[in-house]
C-alpha cells in the first residue's frame, strides 16, 4: 500500500470512528433520558417521513431486538445491507483511487432506493 493510500485509509477510519462514536453517544442519550431528535416533518405536518423510527430501529439493533427494529422502520432495516455495500464500495474506491463517485450501476441503485423510500413514506401515511 502506498503512502497516499495509507493516508486516505487513516482519514477514512477516523471519519468512521467519529460517526460510530457519535451514534453510540446518541444511542446512550436516547436510552438514558428517553429522548431523541424529533422529526421536523412529523412535527410540522403530522405525517411520518420515510426516516421516522430510525433512532428506535438503531437502538433496537444494538440490543439485537430485530422484531422491534422491524416495527420501527422495516424499509430502512431492509436497506441497511445495501447501505453497507455502498459505503464499503465507496471506501475502497476512495482509498485505492481517490475516487469519490459511484459507478453508473450503483448510482441507479441509489436512485431506486430513494424511490422506494419515497413510496414507503407515502404508503405509511395512507
Amino acid at each position: 500500500m502506498r503512502q497516499t493510500e495509507r493516508k486516505r485509509l487513516r482519514k477514512l477510519l477516523l471519519v468512521f470512528a467519529g460517526l460510530i462514536a457519535a451514534g453510540l453517544v446518541y444511542a446512550l442519550v436516547c436510552t438514558i433520558f428517553s429522548i431523541g431528535i424529533p422529526c421536523p416533518i412529523r412535527s410540522i405536518t403530522g405525517f411520518k417521513c420515510p426516516g421516522c423510527g430510525v433512532s428506535r430501529m438503531a437502538i433496537s439493533l444494538l440490543r439485537l431486538d430485530f422484531a422491534s427494529a422491524w416495527n420501527a422502520n422495516p424499509v430502512i432495516l431492509l436497506m441497511v445491507p445495501f447501505g453497507v455495500y455502498i459505503a464499503i464500495k465507496m471506501s475502497i474506491s476512495y482509498v485505492r483511487f481517490n475516487k469519490k463517485t459511484l459507478s453508473k450501476v450503483d448510482s441507479i441503485l441509489v436512485y431506486i432506493a430513494c424511490a422506494v423510500l419515497i413510496i414507503f413514506g407515502v404508503l405509511r401515511n395512507i
